[in-house]
């Protein structure tokens, strides 16, 4: 493991510690959180370093003053870009798989809208959150454009083609309530409850054991690869790793004896 993640050399990605929790901001209010080229860079370079650290969980979210989770790409760039440039930007692993990749559970904290990129990220991530005023979608088909980060084939796998055509193919936005009606973001709160359900659903994902935490999302995460009879002998493979484990023992131990767990990792 690496030292304690930071953002000491980032200007629009704030980051935080907290009980094992890292809280990660994308802090560009004045462009409403947009994905410049900037924001892209630090984000990258965030998460690799938390990839490789002691943290449990991620949440991750946009300044609050914006009022959004990302409002979607920096469009003045794309307008800049040719082809030979774009093919470039969009060489993998970019933002969207470095996120989707990370061992650890990550929760989008929506408190705004999220669209294009933004909505991308979201779909990323692994539990999304959603403020009650935000907005979701993908409104790229506007400019002569599709999704280029995984819409087209992340948003399919949680909301179904027919909904996925629907969005991507006439740009509509949708509010934070049909968005969990669609499983496009799994929890929408009101303003007096949403940063405490944010709260709750990382601590109990950070109090479990970082073990098992990464096997079973990345169990979860190859139900959308593979097929079930590869599927169920992936699963199997998993839970079997886990029988060499510290923490198997001192989790069936800790039950036993009514107490908490209390887990190392290993």
């Amino acid at each position: 493991m690496t030292d304690e993640p930071h953002a000491d050399d980032c200007d629009l990605v704030r980051f935080a510690l907290d009980d094992g929790i890292a809280r990660v901001t994308i802090d560009r209010p004045d462009a409403r959180n947009a994905l410049n080229a900037q924001v892209r860079t630090e984000l990258k370079r965030v998460v690799g370093r938390i990839a490789d650290s002691d943290v449990r969980v991620v949440v991750l979210t946009g300044a609050d003053e914006a009022k959004a989770f990302v409002a979607g790409a920096d469009v003045s760039e794309l307008r800049e870009r040719d082809t030979f440039e774009q093919r470039e930007a969009s060489r993998r692993p970019r933002v969207y798989e470095a996120v989707a990749d990370l061992p650890q559970p990550v929760v989008a904290r929506l408190n705004g809208h999220a669209l294009g990129g933004g909505c991308e990220l979201a779909l990323a991530c692994d539990v999304r959150v959603a403020h009650e005023r935000a907005k979701l979608g993908q409104p790229e088909i506007n400019l002569g454009l599709i999704p280029g980060g995984g819409g087209t084939q992340r948003l399919p796998r949680l909301v179904g083609e027919g909904q996925a055509m629907r969005l991507i193919l006439t740009g509509e936005l949708v509010s934070a309530e049909e968005a969990r009606e669609l499983g496009l973001v799994d929890v929408v709160c009101t303003d007096e409850e949403f940063d405490e359900r944010v709260d709750d659903i990382a601590r109990s994902m950070a109090d479990k054991s970082p073990l098992a935490l990464e096997l079973g999302k990345e169990a979860i995460r190859a139900s959308s690869r593979l097929g079930l009879e590869d599927g169920l002998d992936y699963e199997a493979n998993l839970f079997v790793q886990l029988f060499s484990s510290h923490d198997k023992n001192e989790g069936i131990d800790a039950f036993f004896e009514e107490r908490d767990p209390e887990w190392e990792g290993r």
